[in-house]
């Protein structure tokens, strides 16, 4: 399977699954410029939720002739319409650019959808910006998952007056903690996962080596950050 992370964090979310995009929380050019300038091999974009992080681009890619996939909760939010548009509803599948999609309702402050693709014997997942993950998996070959922090270090944080209260209490109810994702792992068959890529990591919260020795512990696959 063909995985690229172009962006990954509250700046920006941005990644490739081959010919399929998931996310365009960058802007139009950065997009641009980290598909080397090919945006015409681009079959589709999935879009979790409307936040600007994960959704920027969104009415770029569709004036460009993208495809672009999402609930509409977050097409209403993001204002946009047209025959480049996809509605989606949990649960029910769809295929694009050669993958049979899932979606999958998350558990954010906004709606929010994780992504299932499935093709031949590569089975995908993909959650970001969720608070925990209300599902089991089987037949997971590779997996995309949003650890945002460690909750000892973000409640240390909060403490001590490093980071806003309130912002804490957001992050604390609508991402998830290295101490839940380490939970899915162990919930979920491993057996045939190959690859597993931890994003969407906030930089004061979070010991990106930490979590790839745990989780890397815990599953005995290969765990990139």
């Amino acid at each position: 399977m063909d995985i690229a992370i172009h962006h990954s964090g509250s700046s920006g979310n941005l990644y490739q699954v081959g010919t399929l995009l998931i996310e365009a929380g960058v802007p139009i050019r950065q997009i641009k410029k980290s598909l080397d300038y090919k945006l015409s091999r681009i079959a589709g974009c999935l879009i979790s939720h409307a936040h600007g992080d994960h959704a920027c681009a969104a009415r770029d890619l569709m004036k460009a002739g993208i495809d672009c996939y999402c609930s509409q909760d977050t097409a209403t939010e993001l204002g946009i319409s047209g025959h480049r548009l996809h509605i989606l509803e949990a649960g029910t599948q769809f295929k694009v650019a050669g993958w049979t999609v899932r979606p999958f309702d998350l558990v954010h402050d906004v709606p929010c959808l994780g992504f299932l693709l499935a093709q031949g014997r590569e089975k995908l997942m993909y959650a970001n910006d969720t608070n925990y993950i209300p599902y089991r998996f089987k037949g997971l070959t590779h997996v995309m998952l949003g650890v945002n922090y460690d909750t000892e270090k973000l409640v240390d944080n909060i403490t001590y007056g490093y980071i806003n209260p309130e912002v804490g209490k957001r992050v604390l109810k609508n991402h998830m903690s290295i101490q839940t994702a380490q939970g899915f792992f162990r919930a979920n068959d491993m057996s045939q996962v190959r690859e597993i890529y931890l994003l969407h990591l906030s930089d004061p919260n979070s010991d990106a080596e930490k979590f790839r020795r745990e989780i890397q512990g815990i599953t005995g696959k290969p765990v990139y950050v």
